[in-house]
């Protein structure tokens, strides 16, 4: 069966900004399928939606679904995976500059109106590398290290990468297409 690969923005972002293109085109150049979705009215997120767009885009997930994304995408992919059916286990994810609160911004909300089921999600999925930087002006680099306790994910710290936003810069990201690469091994 062929390797699928999700990777969905962030907040305000959309598919076409900074290294999203690069990494469906390296991860497509390595035999994967790549869909590089469109989240639903990224200014004003909402769970439900979110969720729902991860879903009817994947469709059968199985050992063969990779996920990567960035900011609240990260945590979309935690509130999907955390709701598979029991025994659906998909290959694994990577986090870019996820977070695991609101941030202090009401517009994330909908996301965090439970407390995330870190054993929910890992019985789905055990393979997680979150990718944060040292500088971050939005998300702390302790959430970093929930992902590690919480999910047992490899932690990689970046130097001097910010948000890894294209604003910023960031068109392309190795590490995130070696962490893929990684976990599909």
């Amino acid at each position: 069966m062929k390797k699928r690969a999700f990777v969905i923005h962030g907040w305000n972002s959309r598919p076409d900004h900074g290294w999203k293109p690069w990494l469906k085109r390296e991860l497509e150049g390595e035999g994967f399928e790549v869909a590089v979705l469109e989240m639903p009215n990224p200014k004003l997120p909402r769970r439900d939606a979110w969720v729902g767009k991860i879903s009817r885009a994947v469709g059968e997930p199985d050992q063969d679904c990779y996920f990567v994304g960035h900011s609240l995408g990260c945590i979309a992919i935690l509130r999907y995976v955390e709701a598979l059916p029991q025994k659906t286990r998909i290959g694994g994810a990577v986090l870019v500059a996820g977070f695991s609160d609101n941030l202090g911004m009401f517009l994330f909300d909908s996301f965090f109106n439970k407390p995330l089921d870190w054993k929910a999600i890992k019985m789905h999925c055990n393979k997680f590398i979150a990718i944060h930087s040292d500088n971050d002006g939005y998300v702390p680099l302790k959430h970093g290290d929930i992902f590690k306790n919480e999910l047992g994910a490899e932690l990689i710290i970046m130097k001097g990468m910010g948000h890894f936003s294209g604003y910023e810069g960031c068109m392309e990201l190795p590490d995130a297409l070696e962490a893929v690469l990684k976990l599909s091994e």
